[in-house]
């Protein structure tokens, strides 16, 4: 089903994909430079579908700010605007009387899941789990003592950089948290079977801290 989310500062193009008896609603944050068409995360989306949990995917830019980036390459990296517009669309939907009743999580791909632990420290009450596929979570430092969703980072075993990263803001956190070393995959899990592995443990993941919450 396509949206339109009308935000305080921007309207937003969103796709939800809502099961039959959805038992959680997963908000998908893309990582810089994607939007909601991600193949990534739309194959993950559908995995979660079969799960029974909900998702939704939006793009976090409008389509003006969008035409902006693909020239500056700046607001892609803007972290705080992208926490922002979580926040807006996490108030969005929990003024829909159908999916507020839904248990919420944020799943965030690299950039956008700096800008998902940012948004969960913004509304604890609200955002239930987090889950970081190949995240920059280091870049949400000033804002993991507020973070009490359970939080899991996946990250490629050979994505170096990011794996010393996510494993030093492990230390930070104060929530239930975990990370999670994918074999032999690296930053973007497209060797074979990595991104069904990373669908794998973040289903568990919203299963065990979504559903059954």
């Amino acid at each position: 089903m396509s949206l339109f989310l009308t935000l305080d500062d921007a309207g937003l193009a969103a796709d939800l994909l809502r099961p039959p008896e959805a038992r959680g609603l997963v908000v998908f944050v893309h990582g810089s430079g994607s939007g909601r068409r991600s193949p990534r995360n739309q194959q993950v989306a559908r995995t979660f579908a079969r799960r029974g949990l909900a998702t939704l995917l939006f793009d976090l830019l409008t389509e003006d700010e969008q035409r902006i980036d693909a020239l500056t390459r700046r607001l892609r990296f803007d972290i705080p605007l992208l926490a922002r517009r979580i926040v807006g669309v996490i108030d969005w939907l929990e003024r829909d009387p159908e999916l507020a009743m839904l248990p919420l999580g944020l799943f965030g791909a690299s950039t956008g899941a700096a800008a998902a632990l940012i948004a969960a420290a913004q509304r604890p009450h609200v955002v239930r789990a987090v889950v970081s596929r190949g995240g920059r979570t280091d870049l949400a430092r000033e804002s993991l003592d507020g973070v009490a969703a359970p939080t899991l980072q996946i990250v490629g075993e050979l994505d170096h950089e990011v794996l010393s990263l996510n494993r030093e803001i492990a230390h930070h956190l104060h929530c239930v948290q975990q990370v999670t070393v994918v074999a032999g995959a690296t930053h973007l899990f497209e060797e074979a079977g990595a991104l069904e592995e990373v669908a794998q443990h973040a289903g568990d993941w919203f299963e065990r801290f979504l559903v059954a919450s």
